[in-house]
This record gives structure tokens, sequence and C-alpha cells, in this order.
């Protein structure tokens, strides 16, 4: 496989799998961990299969009430990434009984193939308890290995203090709050509570003392996510060291939006007047009320004292999270990377699903009369702006010169150059997918940076489609679907139904046959059959001219129901998971049909280069062949 892909020019092919969808191993307490029992089984299939890395999702702490990944904290790891089994057995087992391991695992309610996760989120916490409060008591018993912990803690907290602490003090006071977002806080320190990191100068003397009060009387609590935290980063670390003997990648995904916790700790450097969201497009036509923070232009930078200018508060903060992200993983994805360029915001108040189809950039609204506060931050002038345009249109800013493109790309550049900082050369994966506005083209032809082609989604009454395959770049990132489409399988059956699969069979012929073939026989025995029409946009992918792939788990395995419903509040997002002993489960899915088959894709994409090209590398494809039969 990898030589076969070789050949065909193909870079990169990624499984994408969120952190919560990995299968259940024997310490499963239902939701997944890349870190856990499962994890090895689906890594070595992965590999046999051609992939040669793994697209993780956001990984960040997620709330009781909120599984999305994507609402998840930017510094913070999840705790329900924890592989408690590592914890009673292992490099840092003896921390959690075996006792209490079995208690979880036999309590934990869900189905196997899916998330469970309240039961999860409490299970995890008597867990993580138990764990901290025997670190405690075995230091205190003067115990080698705790002192020695506890001495790599210490270390650890003073390096990390910058995100830590916040992050600890925010859980602290969520609890003292009774759980409730930080806009409601109240009581005697609610006022200060809600600002305490961003208070004004009149309260910063009263800020710093409660914060002295916080960390004191909460000492053991905010000592307590510092531990877990160390775990967790320990099992990373042992995560890596796995993928790379298998000789993959791992990618993160830096998300865009905001946390409560990030929320509330980044005040004194976002915009309060105004959040981001997501405008009308072909996907959402109503667009997305997202309601997350924006950081505030005028404090990414500020004066050096020498007549020069330095990284403000804003911009500081922005590289931090970058430089965690890199030193975590050889890759980024850029989540909806419009809302580093040119965000979409409206104003913040009561009726957000109005107020986002009311929105504006925020870089390119110099002159609009019902948001004339975005005026001051207007990079494109007026005569810029295509006023037969929609607003959120791809074409409202209708030309830029340099200067401005370097102002829009501040936060890109910040990506792009910790990157290719000294030999770390990380990958990165820019999530454009149907728009591209104008600022947002010229920032990543800035860097040669690609987009997404998303190819269920393709038009094919449009020859300049941005979803067909063959208006990729070689820089571009082409997937079937993604973590927010419905798998592929069940995309292929709504086209046959709605008469559209020979239209799909004609398109893909062009893409795979080669002349001396039977066109005509090809396309009347796929335009009725989805699984055949999964299948071949499947070889599409391998065939050019963009040459990263990236197939989500629900496709690859055959899943029949959507991973999410963007935009959808519902008990079944975000839960699905690979199902146990994967390696079984997609062999049985395959002999059926009804998994993706990566080498009979792979074969088909050498054999559309031509006989000659298939002939030079006969050898390879009887292996490819020889190895499906």
């Amino acid at each position: 496989m990898r030589e076969a892909l070789a050949i065909l020019g193909v870079r990169r092919v990624l499984l994408g799998i969120h952190d919560a969808a990995w299968p259940a191993g024997e310490d499963d307490v239902g939701r997944g961990t890349p870190y856990g029992g499962g994890a090895d089984e689906l890594l070595s299939l992965a590999r046999e299969l051609g992939f040669d890395g793994v697209q993780l999702g956001p990984q960040g702490m997620t709330s009781v009430s909120n599984p999305s990944p994507y609402d998840g904290t930017f510094f913070s790891r999840s705790p329900l990434d924890l592989a408690l089994g590592e914890l009673v057995e292992g490099e840092d087992g003896g921390l959690l009984s075996l006792a209490t391991l079995d208690a979880l695992v036999a309590g934990s309610a869900g189905a196997p193939d899916r998330v469970a996760y309240g039961y999860a989120f409490d299970a995890v916490a008597r867990a993580a308890a138990e764990i901290c409060a025997t670190v405690r008591r075995r230091r205190a018993e003067g115990d080698a290995r705790a002192l020695a912990l506890a001495a790599e803690l210490d270390g650890y907290r003073a390096a990390n203090a910058a995100w830590l602490v916040p992050d600890a003090l925010y859980l602290v006071l969520e609890r003292v709050h009774g759980g409730r977002h930080f806009a409601s806080w109240d009581g005697p320190h609610g006022a200060l509570d809600r600002v305490l990191l961003a208070a004004t100068p009149a309260l910063a003397g009263a800020a710093e003392a409660r914060v002295r009060e916080l960390l004191a009387g909460h000492a053991e609590a905010i000592e307590d996510h510092a531990l877990v935290q160390l775990l967790l980063d320990r099992q990373h670390r042992r995560l890596r060291e796995r993928a790379r003997a298998l000789g993959f990648v791992l990618y993160a995904d830096l998300q865009v939006g905001m946390s409560a916790s990030d929320d509330w700790a980044t005040q004194g450097f976002t915009l309060r007047d105004f959040r981001m969201g997501a405008p009308p497009s072909r996907t959402n036509p109503d667009g997305q009320a997202w309601g997350y923070p924006v950081l505030d232009p005028r404090r990414l930078v500020e004066a050096d004292g020498a007549g020069g200018q330095r990284d403000g508060p804003a911009l500081r903060f922005f590289r931090a999270r970058v430089r965690r992200a890199l030193a975590d993983f050889d890759g980024l994805r850029v989540d909806h990377p419009h809302g580093l360029v040119c965000p979409w915001v409206y104003r913040a108040g009561p009726d957000p699903d109005r107020a986002v189809r009311a929105g504006a950039r925020l870089f390119e609204s110099p002159d609009l009369a019902d948001v004339p506060e975005l005026a001051a931050f207007a990079i494109a002038r007026s005569e810029q702006l295509d006023r037969n345009q929609p607003r959120h249109g791809d074409g409202w800013v209708r030309s830029l010169e340099p200067a401005q493109v370097y102002r829009y790309a501040t936060l890109v550049d910040v990506i792009v150059d910790e990157a290719r900082a000294g030999r770390r050369e990380a990958e990165l994966a820019f999530e454009v997918l149907s728009t591209l506005p104008y600022p947002l083209r010229r920032v990543l032809e800035r860097h040669g940076l690609g987009r997404f082609r998303v190819t269920q989604k393709v038009d094919l009454a449009n020859p300049d489609d941005v979803y067909r395959s063959e208006n990729a770049r070689p820089e571009d990132w082409i997937q079937l679907g993604n973590h927010d489409t419905r798998p592929i399988w069940t995309v292929a059956e709504g086209w046959v139904a709605a008469g559209a699969g020979r239209a799909h069979a004609e398109h893909l012929a062009a893409r795979l046959l080669t002349p001396d073939e039977d066109r005509i026989g090809w396309i009347a025995r796929v335009a009725g059959d989805p699984a055949a029409l999964v299948q071949a946009r499947l070889a599409e992918l391998f065939v050019g001219p963009a040459r990263n792939v990236m197939i989500h788990f629900t496709d690859l395995f055959g899943e029949r129901e959507p991973y999410n419903r963007p935009g959808v509040v519902a008990q079944e997002n975000w839960s699905l998971r690979v199902p146990p002993s994967p390696r079984a489960a997609f062999a049985a899915r395959l002999a059926a049909g009804r998994a993706l088959d990566l080498r009979r894709a792979v074969a088909t994409a050498v054999h559309s280069r031509g006989a000659a090209f298939a002939a030079a590398h006969a050898p390879l494809l009887r292996a490819l062949e020889g190895e499906q039969a």
C-alpha cells in the first residue's frame, strides 16, 4: 500500500477519529481514548490498511452537559482521556486500585459502540479522586516513587503555570458557584469572580487578594488538576512513541471556538460586545450562532518601548496555544481558519440566531450603518468592497494590497512560523470547506496552503464546483466526508434513490476509466449500486491532483449514523465509536461490502493511469489485488 500510494503521488493518508470514538478495551468506562486498551489494535489495523497517520479531534476538557470537543479547553486535556488501566498497571501503575477500576468498568451502562458520556464523566472523576488521594498519602509516607512523582509535578506546575492556574481556578470557581456558567456567578464574590483575571485597575488589588485566597483555600484541588494533566501528558507521550514505531504521524485539531474556561480567562483581550459564528453558507443557509469570543485586534501587538512592536496579550495567548499543540503533535488541522483571518461576528444579545444572520466580517466592515463599531477594525477599505455581493460572500472583498494581506495573516503567520520553527517542520491542514473569502484565499496563497475537498458534496451540474476532485490542487486535502457529514454509505443510497446515481457514475467513469475500458457497461453496473458508488468515490480520492487524503472512521467502518449533526443539540452527537475488536469488525463488514476497501481503491487508481502505467507496476498491482483476494 505505501509503495502504491507513493507512485500515485499521495503524500499522506490520515484516519480521522476523535478521542471519545476510540474502541473499548478492558479498562473502558463508557468513553474511548487513544491512550487506552483498545487503541493498539486500531492503530495496527490502520497501518495495515495503508494509513500513515491519525487526525485526532480537540482534546480539551468539556463540561458535564456538553460533550462537544469543539467547546473544550485550549490547554488542559480532558480527564476523560485517562487510560485507567495504565494507572493500575504499567509505568504509572499502583495509583488506582484494581477493585475500583473493575467496579467502574462493570457499572458502565453504555453500548460498546456508543459513548456513555454522563457515566464516564462521573466514573473518571471518581477514579481521579482516588489517584490524587493515593499520591498524597504515599508522599506523606515517604514512598520513593510518590516523592519522585511529586518532584516531577513541581517542575511541571512551574513550567505550565500560565495555563494550569487559570484552568484550575475556573474549575474551583465553577464548583463554588454551583456549576453555573461564569456569566451567572453571584453572591458575595460573584461580581469579582466573573472578571477575576481581567479586573479593571480599580479592582486589581481585590482581584490579586481573591486569587491568593483561592490558591491557598483550594490548594489540594489545584494540585489535583495539575497531577491529572501530568499523567495525561505522560500517556500522550507514550501514544506518540507507539505511533512513531508504526511510522505514523499524529495531527491535533486546533479548534476555533473557546471553552467557557478560556472565555473567562481571556476577557481582558477579547471583544465583549461581539461573538463569532458562521455566516450563511451552502452547508448552513441560516448561519450558526456559535457564541465564541473573538480576540481583540487592538490587543494583538503592543509597543515594545524602543519604537518597535512585540506580541500583545492576545497574541501571546494564541502563540502559547499553538506551541502547546505543536509540542505534542506532528501536524495541525486548523479548524475554520476563517475565524482567524476574517471572522464573522454578530452582536452579543438575547437572540443570537437572528443576530448571526445580520452579522458582518470583523475586518471588512468599514462603513456599515448597522455595525458602526466595526469600522475601527477594518482592514479592507470601502472602495475595495463589491456591494453587489452579500457581506458574507466570498467576493465581498475584491482586492487587497500586500500590506493588508499581511495584517489579515497575523494569526495564520503565527501558526506557520511556529510550525516551521527550528527543526520542527510540522504539517498543516486548513479546514476550508464550501466558502473561501478573498482575504482568506490571499492568506493561504501567501503560505502555499491548501483547502479541503469533500467529494460527497460535489455539485455535478457545476464544472467549477470546489468539491469536484478534478478541481483540487496538490496541496489540498480530499475526503469523502468528515465528522459533520452523513456517512458516505447513506449519501450514496440517497443518490440512487433520487435518480442521481447515473450522473455520479458518469462523473466517476471520467475520473477512473481509461479510454479502452467499457465505460457504458461500467456506468450501467455502478449507477444503481450504492456500495459500488462508494468504492468508486473512494478510488477517486487517490487519482489526484490532491496529494493528501483524510478518511473519517464512520466512512471506513461503514457506519450509517452520522457522528455529529452540526447546528443541532442531540444526545447522539459525538457519541459514535469504533466497534470493539476493530480488526474482526472491519473484516466482517468488508466481506459483506459494508466497509471501505482501500486496497481495491488504490489498485483502481493505479489502473486509471493507463495500461502502460499499470504494466510498469504489474508486480505491485498483483500484490495489492492478491492481498485483497
